[in-house]
């Protein structure tokens, strides 16, 4: 996974995986899913990012798994 932020455009798009999108979902609220060609998320892109999320939170991760995935 990977996250950019782009300051001008004030926008965040976070890359889930290497998968070139194939479609986007659009929503009215600014947070767009890009899709595979499966309908599988491939990516979120959220427009006037620094309105919706506190930025300083994009360097900070923490993750739980509850299921084992390898």
């Amino acid at each position: 996974m990977k996250v950019y932020y782009d300051d001008a455009a004030d926008a965040i798009y976070i890359e889930l995986n290497n998968v070139e999108p194939d479609g986007v979902i659009e929503s009215d609220n600014g947070i767009n899913l890009d899709t595979d060609s499966e309908g599988r998320i491939v990516g979120i892109e959220i427009l006037n990012a620094s309105k919706k999320i506190d930025l300083s939170s994009l360097l900070t991760y923490s993750f739980e798994v509850k299921k084992k995935v390898v």
